[in-house]
C-alpha cells in the first residue's frame, strides 16, 4: 500500500464514530510537531471520495495544527482482508503488549466495518438472504477473533473497553511505558482525563508511576470528602477526626519519693477510670478515627480507654524524641500515638503513608509536636477535627477542648 498526501478537507468521517477526545488530539498535535506523524491514517473509497477507516484523532490533530494535507493509505477489499490476516497473525502470536493488543482489536473491528460498507453483499455468516447463495465470506468480529486466537470473550471485551475509555490515540502513546500492563490500563480507564494525562506524561518521561495506586488514592480521597460533607451536615457537631492527649496519672513506685518528676507537678491528672468515662463517643461521627497519645507505662490503659470510647485499635505511630527521659525498665525517648477506628474510615492511600517513626524535638512539658497534626491534616483534609487536651490556642480549622486550651476557638 502506497502512502498518499490527501487533502484534509476532502476526508469524510462517520458521524457514528466514538466521540473525539480533545486532550488526546492536543497531545498528538504536540507529538506530530516534534517527530512528525508516525502512522498514516487509513482510508477507503478512492481519491475522489475518501472515507476515514482509522485515525480520527490523527486527522483532528492535523486540523488543529492547520495542516491541509495528511499522509494516508487507501485500502480496497483485498487490502482489508490482507490487513485483517496480519492483525490476526499478530494476535495469535501473542507478542503484542496489552496496549498494542487493544489497538489491534479496535482496528480489526474498524476494518471489518469498512469491509461491509465497501462490499454490502459481504455477509458475516457467509450466507445470503434466506440462507441461500454463497457470498464472499467476511470475518466475524468478536466471535471470529475468539475462535482464531483462543482469547476468551471477556479478554476481548476488556481490550475493547480500554480503547473506548482511553482512546486508541492515547494508547499509542502508552506503548512500552510502565503503564502498558493490563491492570494499569484498566485503572487508567477509570481515571478522569486531566489526572490520566498527568500520569501518562510522567510515564512517557520515564518516571515509574502506577495508575492502580493513583486510582486507589483518588477513591480514598473521594471517600474522605464524602464523609466530610456528611459529618459537617449533622445538626449536632460531630467529628471525623479526634486527637486526644489525656492527662494520664502514672503512679510511681513510691508517692513519697517519686512524685518530684510526676506529671501532677505540671498539671492536674486523672485516673484511667475517669478518662474512660468521658463521653467522647457522643462527639464522634459514625465513621471516625481516633489518634490517642500514650506514654510507655500507660499503653495498656490507653487501649482500655480507646475501647471504652467505642474505637477499635488499628495501628500506631512513634514519636522519637531528641532527648532521653525517665523510666524504670528503660529511659524513655519515645511516645506512642495509637490509632483507633469506628465505622468505615479510609486508611491513607498506598504510597502516601508517613513512616511509623517520626522524630521531632521535645517542647514544653507534655506538648506534642505539630508535625503529627500536619500528618493527620494531610490524611484527612476535609473531615471535621477536634483536639482534646490541647495545650495552647486551637490549630486553624480545628476545635479544641481541655484545661489548658486557650478560650479562642475552644468548645465547651
Amino acid at each position: 500500500m502506497y502512502v498518499h498526501e490527501i487533502c484534509v478537507r476532502m476526508i469524510k468521517t462517520d458521524e457514528k464514530r466514538r466521540p473525539i477526545r480533545q486532550k488526546t488530539v492536543q497531545k498528538l498535535a504536540e507529538s506530530i510537531e516534534m517527530i512528525g506523524l508516525q502512522s498514516p491514517i487509513i482510508l477507503r473509497g478512492g481519491s475522489a471520495h475518501p472515507v476515514l477507516i482509522s485515525g480520527a484523532h490523527r486527522l483532528e490533530a492535523f486540523k488543529l495544527l492547520g495542516r491541509e494535507w495528511i499522509p494516508a493509505v487507501y485500502v480496497s477489499a483485498d487490502d482489508i482482508h490482507a490487513k485483517l490476516a496480519e492483525i490476526d497473525e499478530n494476535l495469535i502470536r501473542e507478542n503484542l503488549s496489552p496496549a498494542q493488543e487493544a489497538i489491534a482489536i479496535d482496528l480489526r473491528a474498524e476494518l471489518i466495518k469498512a469491509l461491509k460498507e465497501e462490499k454490502p453483499d459481504t455477509n458475516v455468516s457467509g450466507l445470503g438472504k434466506g440462507g441461500r447463495g454463497k457470498k464472499e465470506k467476511a470475518p466475524a468480529s468478536d466471535r471470529d477473533l475468539e475462535k482464531k486466537t483462543g482469547r476468551s470473550r471477556e479478554s476481548v471485551r476488556r481490550a475493547k473497553k480500554r480503547v473506548e475509555s482511553i482512546g486508541a490515540g492515547t494508547l499509542e502513546t502508552i506503548v512500552g511505558t510502565c503503564l502498558d500492563q493490563p491492570g494499569e490500563l484498566d485503572a487508567l480507564a477509570k481515571i478522569e482525563d486531566d489526572e490520566r494525562t498527568s500520569i501518562i506524561d510522567k510515564a512517557r518521561s520515564g518516571e515509574k508511576v502506577s495508575a492502580k495506586t493513583q486510582l486507589k488514592k483518588l477513591k480514598r480521597d473521594e471517600r474522605e470528602t464524602e464523609l466530610a460533607a456528611k459529618q459537617t451536615a449533622l445538626p449536632d457537631k460531630k467529628y471525623g477526626v479526634i486527637v486526644a492527649d489525656p492527662e494520664w496519672r502514672s503512679e510511681p513506685w513510691s508517692r513519697e519519693s517519686g512524685m518530684d518528676r510526676a506529671a501532677d507537678n505540671h498539671y492536674p491528672t486523672s485516673c484511667t477510670e475517669v478518662i474512660s468515662a468521658r463521653d467522647v463517643a457522643s462527639i464522634a461521627a459514625d465513621d471516625c478515627v481516633l489518634f490517642l497519645w500514650a506514654t510507655a507505662p500507660m499503653f495498656p490503659d490507653a487501649l482500655e480507654v480507646m475501647a471504652a470510647w467505642g474505637f477499635e485499635y488499628r495501628s500506631q505511630y512513634v514519636w522519637g524524641k531528641d532527648r532521653v527521659g525517665t523510666g524504670y525498665w528503660g529511659r524513655n525517648s519515645h511516645e506512642n500515638l495509637l490509632i483507633g477506628v469506628r465505622g468505615n474510615v479510609p486508611a491513607p492511600a498506598m504510597g502516601t503513608q508517613w513512616k511509623s517513626l517520626i522524630n521531632a524535638p521535645v517542647g514544653k512539658h507534655s506538648a506534642k509536636p505539630e508535625k503529627f497534626l500536619d500528618m493527620i491534616e494531610e490524611y484527612f483534609p476535609n473531615l471535621p477535627k477536634i483536639e482534646l487536651n490541647r495545650r495552647g490556642p486551637p490549630r486553624p480549622n480545628w476545635d479544641a477542648w481541655g484545661n489548658e486550651t486557650d478560650s479562642f476557638g475552644a468548645v465547651e
